[in-house]
């Protein structure tokens, strides 16, 4: 598919066809560089399902810093760089993560084979994991009685709810006529409503709505701009002065606000300092991200089929994390030093990149990415498309 005249970067051999990956997000498909200068092809006539690299990069090295802050969360208390650090990265690991999951659902409709990957993918994985994380706190945590609750996520599960109401709700942000604005301002209303209160999250589903809003009005010429060298360069100092202000701002910042889960008025502040908040830290968030992009490789790596996985590394990791803060493990003295905080950034690195793995994937698909076609009811309209591509195969095949 890729020959020597294809743009830098982009010659290299195609990975395998894959499965839609289980967090919801439609697999990366053609590279953006050939989408932009090649004409939608009709239906009858596309090509297998080629994952984009970058994406599968990106999506990566999101989930390993997700599991690098969360290892970082017992011990920040006690180093104003890690503080520094863990701020400038929860500014923008989780809005790039969404900004992919926007961009690849805007082919999504409420068609009947979307819906069940919708549920299965994300619905069902959001209840199997809701139950087990309260179950396993109980079980390794002495004296503790949590209760199950699906209407609270619990840890990390508030993605898999925000990213149903989200899919569910692209159709709305496809017809709206200022789907940004509308979502922006949404987010800016919820923080000055406390009394939203915890039910499905819906605090952190208004917050983080205009990063997928963002995600599904792009076009793959705008992951263009910041892949070029001009702004990797200039994402140097840019890193570098957030990392300033982050020490600076340890002292005198709630770091709360960079979770987007509660209102101003829960964090001791006036309701009018929400939606300023909200601005800012947006402003602050898309160019941590622009930046975090343009140093994404655009090639092949060894990590990208882990791309594929990031969901199971980050449900999985939460039990590992878990068991050391109940099991006291954070509290040893020295990985209170320095040498003791890169152990452990190091082996949450390790250990979340490990989950990612095909044979943890084959081990943990029941739960993951259940079938279930016993659930389902057959559609026509879907079996005459698995038809036609069964046909379509033995024709090339055939020939």
């Amino acid at each position: 598919m890729f020959d020597a005249a294809s743009p830098p970067g982009q010659n290299r051999r195609p990975l395998p066809p894959a499965q839609s990956p289980a967090d919801g997000v439609p697999s990366p498909r053609t590279p953006m560089s050939i989408q932009a200068r090649q004409p939608p092809a009709k239906k009858a006539d596309r090509p297998g399902k080629q994952r984009d690299a970058f994406f599968d990069n990106a999506k990566f090295l999101a989930i390993v810093l997700v599991a690098m802050g969360h290892s970082w969360e017992p011990l920040k208390g006690d180093s104003r760089i890690l503080e520094a650090l863990y701020t400038v990265v929860y500014t923008f690991h989780m809005p790039a993560f969404i900004i992919i999951s926007g961009f690849f659902s805007r082919s999504f409709d409420m068609r009947p084979d979307r819906l069940k990957r919708l549920i299965t993918g994300v619905a069902v994985p959001y209840v199997i994991f809701e139950t087990a994380y309260p179950l396993f706190k109980n079980a390794v945590d002495p004296g503790s009685h949590e209760e199950i609750s699906l209407l609270d996520p619990w840890y990390l599960t508030w993605f898999l709810v925000a990213l149903f109401i989200w899919r569910l709700t692209t159709p709305i942000w496809k017809l709206v006529r200022w789907p940004l604005p509308l979502a922006v301002g949404l987010a800016m209303l919820a923080t000055a409503t406390p009394n939203i209160g915890d039910d499905l999250d819906l605090q952190r589903v208004l917050q983080f709505l205009p990063y997928f809003v963002l995600g599904l009005s792009m076009k793959p010429e705008h992951f263009h701009l910041v892949r070029r060298r001009s702004v990797r360069i200039a994402s140097v100092p840019v890193f570098a002065a957030a990392l300033v202000i982050g020490w600076w701002a340890v002292p005198r910042m709630n770091t709360a606000w960079f979770y987007h889960r509660d209102a101003a008025q829960e964090l001791a502040a006036p309701w009018w300092s929400g939606p300023v908040m909200t601005l800012a830290l947006m402003g602050c968030s898309l160019l941590l991200t622009a930046c975090f992009f343009a140093w994404v490789p655009r090639r092949n790596m060894w990590f990208t089929a882990l791309g594929a996985g990031t969901l199971y590394g980050y449900l999985l990791h939460g039990f590992l994390v878990k068991f050391a803060d109940y099991r006291g493990w954070f509290e040893h003295p020295w990985l209170h030093h320095p040498l003791g905080e890169i152990a452990v950034t190091a082996v949450a690195a390790a250990v979340v990149t490990l989950l990612c793995t095909r044979p943890v994937q084959r081990l943990f698909r029941f739960a993951m990415e259940p079938k279930m076609e016993w659930a389902f009811r057959q559609d026509a309209a879907e079996l005459a498309r698995e038809r036609q591509t069964r046909e379509r195969e033995r024709e090339k095949v055939s020939a």
